[in-house]
């Protein structure tokens, strides 16, 4: 079906529908919205394409943690049969190219105006349309604002002293410059994240002299990426229906099954078994929840595989003093890390470490990077992998305003709120892609299920002619709750991480994330819609005569 020339069906508007992204959300809420339900669809997107995070982290070395053969949309079994890779984990090309094919497939770029951001967005309560004005200075109204800003897509650019007399050239990994070469230069790498740990790796053979500033030591498992032949991914796509079927009712949708057996329930001896095994095999995620099922809930479980890792750490670097600078002390309770042979890259004469926490980053100078004990680091090239203001920061760095005119950022200067990772209270059909109180997953089965719950909501309110639909505020707060008291049954609150926000000076340390699972999750959605929408306010459409 051809919907270039859907006709609207909002009464007064431009659109029925605006989507902000072009990322996995982005795509797929077009598709949807605009394919299946016949709806008048525009999109935005700042950067050049499609992509979403993909487009921007373009820095060497990214790759996902999901493995290949379930980082990508379910939705469409011939895409799934059609879907080609090499290795067991995408590199970001491939998934660039991945999501161009999907555009493509559907033609969705007939929606998009590329290299345009949403300035603002209004709710106007006298029509119940959204009005969003772009950079370009056009200004469109539609029924229903869908928004995929990316989850970790708002960079976190710390303001250092001195930062803008740097002479080389700075840059973030989440924003990395196309054409970029670090042969043979001496760079320097903030932060040893998932995005600074793999961008190490990567430079390190290639730089002059690589200078890691670490901020915190990180806990890390080998990715064990290896290539796949052609018999494994034909027999991987044999069983895809089981395989998403085990997806969609897993804890973290991420293919493997999750372990049901507590740490300390079997010998030292067998966890040490385990814990290799998982080692070998590769995978952050895989090692904290494939092994045993307390990981992340007690801490003598914790402290196991914590010493597991302390122990590789030491065996893997040769200089003692260096693995102790890279051994973690705190809890394993952070997003899960994998980078191909990490630890080992501090083996190499062109590579040191500099621990900033020990010793603070003073000032960047002209030449380089000084640090307290006087010392000038230069740096021909500064790469800042300081990860990103997640969930909220693209929203909050947005006029988007709701009822009363209240924005999202004066709302949430607390910290954010919301319900189900999707809808706020007061900001009637607004729909976020994983916003804030949603599941702690791997994302495109998240995303899916987000979707394609805005998706059946929408399609309720048009044929049950609803103008203007957000969640009860009490509904929204038992969520929270909700979300808060399993987050406080876990020990990720007890370690300083993003995920909590804790990586942004002055933000409040608040949860953000549903924690009992995809799962758990898809039954919330399920029984929202089973309830016939008890848990929200539906104002009906005003009809002129």
């Amino acid at each position: 079906m051809n919907n270039s020339d859907n006709a609207v069906r909002t009464p007064g508007a431009d659109y029925d529908a605006i989507v902000v992204g072009a990322g996995f959300g982005g795509l797929y809420a077009v598709h949807k919205l605009r394919n299946e339900l016949g709806l008048k669809v525009k999109a935005y997107e700042n950067a050049g394409d499609v992509g979403g995070t993909w487009y921007w982290n373009r820095y060497p070395g990214a790759l996902s943690d999901t493995e290949s053969y379930v980082y990508r949309f379910s939705f469409d079994k011939e895409l799934l049969q059609q879907g080609a890779w090499k290795n067991q984990y995408l590199t970001q090309p491939e998934i660039l190219s991945y999501l161009g094919e999907v555009a493509d497939r559907f033609d969705l770029r007939r929606s998009y105006t590329f290299n345009t951001s949403m300035e603002s967005a209004r709710f106007d309560e006298q029509t119940n349309l959204w009005h969003v004005t772009t950079d370009a200075g056009e200004t469109v109204s539609a029924r229903n604002l869908v928004t995929g800003l990316g989850l970790m897509s708002a960079i976190n650019k710390p303001d250092f002293k001195g930062v803008d007399n740097f002479q080389g050239q700075l840059m973030h990994t989440g924003r990395w410059p196309e054409g970029t070469d670090l042969q043979g230069k001496r760079v320097g790498v903030i932060g040893t994240g998932s995005t600074g740990q793999q961008v190490i790796v990567a430079t390190a053979p290639v730089a002059a002299h690589l200078t890691v500033f670490q901020r915190s030591a990180q806990y890390n498992v080998p990715i064990g990426n290896h290539p796949q032949s052609a018999e494994e991914i034909a027999e991987i796509k044999s069983n895809y229906d089981a395989i998403w079927e085990q997806v969609r009712n897993s804890a973290l949708a991420f293919g493997f099954e999750e372990s049901t057996i507590p740490a300390m329930s079997v010998s030292a001896g067998e966890r040490e078994r385990v814990f290799q095994e998982a080692w070998d095999i590769g995978g952050g995620f895989r090692f904290m929840f494939g092994t045993f099922s307390d990981i992340t809930t007690d801490e003598a479980a914790n402290n196991a595989a914590c010493e597991f890792v302390r122990k590789k750490i030491r065996e893997l670097v040769d200089d003692p003093v260096t693995a102790e600078k890279l051994c973690p002390t705190d809890l394993y309770a952070k997003r899960p890390l994998c980078a191909h042979k990490y630890f080992e890259v501090y083996n190499r004469d062109n590579v040191s470490l500099v621990n900033v926490r020990d010793n603070p980053i003073e000032e960047i100078t002209a030449k380089g990077l000084r640090t307290a004990d006087g010392v000038e680091h230069e740096l021909d090239v500064l790469i800042f992998a300081t990860g990103f203001e997640a969930v909220d920061g693209n929203y909050t760095k947005i006029h988007v305003a709701g009822r009363g005119g209240e924005t999202l950022r004066e709302k949430w200067k607390d910290g954010p709120t919301g319900y189900l990772g999707m809808m706020e209270a007061g900001f009637p059909n607004l729909f976020m892609i994983l916003g804030p109180f949603g599941p702690f997953t791997s994302l495109p089965p998240s995303i899916e299920a987000q979707v394609e719950w805005i998706s059946d909501t929408i399609k309720r309110n048009y044929k049950e002619e609803v103008a203007a639909f957000d969640v009860k505020p009490a509904v929204q707060e038992a969520w929270q709750a909700r979300c808060i008291e399993v987050a406080h049954n876990t020990l990720f609150p007890k370690a300083d991480s993003w995920i909590f926000s804790a990586n942004i000076p002055g933000k409040p340390n608040t949860v953000m994330f549903f924690f009992e699972g995809l799962a758990s999750y898809r039954q919330a959605l399920a029984q929202s819609k089973e309830s016939n929408y008890a848990g929200f306010n539906s104002q009906p459409l005003r009809r002129t005569t």
